[in-house]
């Protein structure tokens, strides 16, 4: 997802949501039946869309976006306040995203450089818990795991929603795929009762076998391009549900 990239152009062309539960902090608060449920519509975005037309996507449906603040400690989006601030004022519920790079700094070091830089947490039904974009390292295929050992990716993941904890009161969100999960955090389930899950799965009908440890997904990214600018996401739940974990309950 991070990666500043074009978008494919190919489409998922069913989806179905199963039965879920609305996820805080990883624990279910309530249960939405399949037929009942009517997943709230929304997107993330990078500096690759520029400036967004936030009418138009409000106008398309979106509900929700996470815009790319940070990457590192050495990147900030020259998009973010337009994409992040655009969003609000169009009436879009809007969230901020960091992009790890577990090898060239400390969690907490990576976690205090994006609250810093737009990854903040409100309680104010508007701003999405900060969220973290954590899978294979685009930049050196063949250490995809950063080089760190299962352990230490842990570890890593552990101080970054630690600080993001202290600083903003809220633990990020953890946006991966069940394979890197897998892979590199050797299918921990150490974070899954606490964090909620952001899979990202594209191309498919459903979301498919979830990361050790989660039962269901908070938000699932389904394909890398669509209707709305950047990739595209459902949020598990309703809409009303969506204001409920923004606020925080």
């Amino acid at each position: 997802m991070a990666r500043d990239r074009k978008p494919s152009r190919h489409r998922t062309r069913l989806l179905t949501v199963s039965a879920t539960a609305l996820t805080l902090a990883g624990v279910a608060l309530v249960e939405i039946p399949a037929s009942a449920a009517s997943p709230a519509k929304g997107h993330d975005v990078s500096s690759h869309q520029k400036n967004v037309d936030w009418s138009s996507a409000k106008a398309k449906g979106a509900t929700f976006v996470y815009v790319k603040a940070t990457e590192s400690t050495t990147y900030r989006s020259p998009y973010f306040a337009q994409q992040y601030n655009g969003a609000r004022a169009a009436g879009i519920i809007r969230g901020a995203y960091h992009f790890a790079l577990p090898d060239k700094s400390s969690g907490a070091t990576q976690a205090a450089y994006f609250v810093a830089h737009g990854g903040g947490w409100k309680a104010d039904g508007w701003t999405l818990p900060p969220a973290l974009d954590i899978e294979y390292n685009p930049y050196d295929k063949k250490h995809g795991c950063y080089g760190l050992s299962k352990a230490k990716m842990v570890s890593w993941i552990k101080a970054f929603s630690a600080e993001v904890k202290r600083e903003t009161g809220r633990r990020p969100v953890i946006y991966t795929t069940a394979h890197w999960w897998n892979t590199c955090t050797g299918s921990s389930t150490a974070l899954a009762s606490t964090h909620a899950l952001w899979i990202a799965r594209h191309e498919s009908a459903d979301a498919g076998s979830l990361p050790a440890g989660w039962s269901y997904w908070t938000f699932w990214q389904y394909d890398n391009s669509g209707s709305l600018p950047g990739d595209q996401n459902l949020f598990n739940g309703t809409t009303s549900q969506l204001k409920k974990f923004a606020r925080g309950y």
